[in-house]
């Protein structure tokens, strides 16, 4: 058959033009459909994916605002901001952490206890791509490491920050407080806005009373960022607003000579200005260096810390509950007087002891064999345990309480003052409900000079000494003085709460304070020698305070009694008489005699605050006997 008539050209013809058809169809609806899809993307979503790129591209980024500035009353900084350079960590960044972090330690010297606070943090809440510290205050050599070796680890920088810093270290460690790292439980209750991208809060003290305002307002900047997460430039910036500098009564030469004079002691020195509360002095010794707690402490020198002996982490001043000993005699005096028990001239006998019968025990005098007959006056000079027993007994301890609640005893009786503990001011209901027992007149005796379930803070007798040299007029201890921005002081301090202690007579206040007199000037006072060659009349009241308890018939021996079980020194005062510039609280742990010990300190913050400070590195030597009389 010849080929011609196998093929039949027509008919490939025609199937060939409708295969072209065909595809020439689908070509066109797969072009429509893909000119569709442009126009949708292109056209109809363009504002949706727009955003989507522009949230890849950009970042909305917190800025923290620069922390509030503190200065002491003469305008010296006391606590301030400078720049720290840290190792910072975004996880979500981070492709492989594990390796990561192993590059990093060999390059930087990263301990293990860095290393596991690090991982600890990576496991607790935190905000979305947020930067994690690894490692702080980096030297030039390790930034310029980082530096060569940035292009290798995504989602570590080397930032800059702000970081709080106390220059006087020790010195104002209780007074200040610290800053340090925001953790899991205050992360649940601060602000989430407005402590976006900030690091720090204040943990204590003033740092953390006046938080809100040393703080700050955040602020926002839009910043373009390449497909590594790294900044390339900030679009747009809204500023924020600075936390306020404050300035408070602080002063900060008498801090350090109060650091000073009880150096190689445990103790505390409280001085308030009485005419306007401010606390000029706040100091407890041993201190700590609060700089170590901002960026983290290591474990080791917090338990160094934690665990001494001398519990430099406790603030004395604040929290040490101490009988108040013999100091609270004139609290007593002015409680005896307006309650009608006694008067300036009543006089008690004074064998060396008291008894409330004839068969009962014996309250033993701090001088075994007595005083003889006195009146308030000599017994305030004397410090006479038994004329103040006797008036305690006639008083009761509903009356007592009554007047010493007067005082700020049994409260926190402060404006801003983190921390302050109480004390314990007994009562009846007191000891009914603590003991379960009803209150003896036996108590009331170890009530009537401090002793006994009595307990104060440094704090509360510098107040109450305070009430006395205003002559009843209340002025609550308050370290703020003012504020250096817009925001007027009254906006941050509590309201006053106490009313002004009248008396029914009120020439008593004049009477009680010449007695104080009498213990700096009198030829029998306990403190006279603490005043001798003063150019000016001071008023004080010496004490100790007993650390365990002797026997009926034993007597108090320093030399055989270990140190830390020996009695505290005490002492309570303020100059001048007439016109009152300061008043103090000094405590000596284990100082044996408030006359020998802690009357000499006392005196040197007078003559600093009234006649000037001593030149700098001039040491102040004070001349002590602790184991003198009351």
């Amino acid at each position: 058959m010849p080929w011609g008539e196998l093929k039949d050209t027509a008919a490939e013809r025609r199937l060939f033009q409708r295969r072209t058809v065909v595809m020439l169809a689908v070509v066109t609806a797969m072009l429509g459909l893909l000119i569709a899809r442009m126009y949708q993307l292109q056209i109809v979503e363009h504002d949706i994916y727009n955003t989507l790129s522009d949230k890849n591209r950009v970042q909305v980024q917190s800025v923290a605002p620069t922390r509030g500035l503190v200065y002491d009353r003469n305008d010296l900084l006391i606590a301030e901001n400078r720049p720290v350079f840290s190792v910072t960590v975004v996880p979500e960044r981070v492709d492989d952490m594990e390796q990561t972090l192993a590059t990093l330690r060999d390059m930087l010297a990263i301990s293990d206890e860095d290393m596991e606070r690090f991982r600890r943090r990576l496991r607790e809440p935190r905000r979305p791509f947020q930067e994690m510290p690894l490692l702080y205050d980096l030297d030039e050599t390790e930034i310029a490491r980082l530096a060569v070796h940035r292009h290798e680890l995504p989602g570590v920088e080397v930032a800059a920050e702000l970081v709080r810093y106390y220059p006087y270290g020790e010195l104002t460690s209780h007074a200040l407080g610290f800053v340090g790292r925001i953790n899991r439980e205050e992360l649940q209750r601060i602000d989430p806005v407005n402590y976006a991208g900030t690091n720090y809060i204040g943990k204590s003290g003033i740092e953390r009373f006046y938080e809100e305002l040393l703080h700050g307002k955040v602020g926002y900047q839009h910043v373009e960022t390449n497909a590594r997460g790294r900044t390339l430039r900030v679009l747009e910036r809204e500023n924020p607003i600075p936390g306020e500098d404050i300035r408070l009564h602080l002063d900060i030469r008498l801090q350090k000579l109060a650091h000073e004079l009880l150096d190689g002691r445990r103790g505390a020195i409280v001085a308030i200005e009485p005419g306007s509360g401010g606390l000029l002095a706040l100091a407890s010794v041993p201190g700590f260096d609060a700089n170590q707690f901002v960026t983290g402490i290591s474990v080791a020198d917090y338990r160094n810390l934690s665990e001494s002996l001398d519990k430099p982490l406790f603030n004395r001043a604040l929290r040490g509950q101490y009988p108040p000993g013999s100091t609270i005699k004139p609290m007593m005096a002015v409680a005896a007087l307006d309650s009608g028990v006694t008067d300036r001239q009543r006089k008690v006998w004074d064998p060396g002891y008291y008894q409330l019968n004839d068969s009962g025990r014996r309250y033993r005098d701090w001088k075994r064999g007595g005083h003889g007959w006195v009146d308030l006056m000599d017994a305030m000079a004397e410090s006479c345990d038994i004329y103040f027993y006797d008036a305690a007994v006639r008083m009761g301890v509903d009356t007592m309480y009554q007047y010493l609640s007067r005082f700020g005893f049994g409260e926190d009786a402060t404006l801003d003052v983190k921390g302050a503990l109480s004390g314990l001011l007994p009562s009846r209901e007191w000891k009914r409900g603590a003991r379960n027992e009803p209150w003896y007149p036996g108590d009331s005796v170890n009530m009537g000079i401090g002793q006994g379930f009595m307990l104060a803070t440094p704090l509360q007798l510098a107040t109450a000494t305070a009430l006395i040299a205003n002559r009843g007029q209340w002025a609550e201890p308050r370290l703020l003085m003012d504020t250096l921005g817009d925001h007027p002081v009254e906006e941050f301090l509590p309201q006053e709460s106490h009313e002004p202690l009248i008396l029914k007579n009120q020439d008593d206040w004049e009477f009680v304070v010449d007695t104080m007199a009498a213990v700096m000037h009198g030829p029998r006072g306990t403190a006279r020698r603490a005043a001798t060659g003063a150019s000016y009349r001071m008023a004080g009241k010496t004490g100790t305070a007993q650390v365990f308890s002797l026997a009926q018939d034993e007597e108090y021996d320093a030399e055989e009694i270990r140190e830390r079980l020996r009695d505290h020194a005490l002492f309570v005062g303020f100059a001048p008489v007439d016109e009152p510039r300061i008043a103090v609280a000094v405590i000596v742990e284990n100082g044996g005699s408030g006359s020998g010990t802690a009357a000499p300190v006392a005196r040197a913050l007078f003559d600093a605050w009234l006649l000037g400070f001593p030149e700098e590195g001039e040491k102040v030597i004070v001349e002590t006997s602790p184991d003198g009389g009351e």
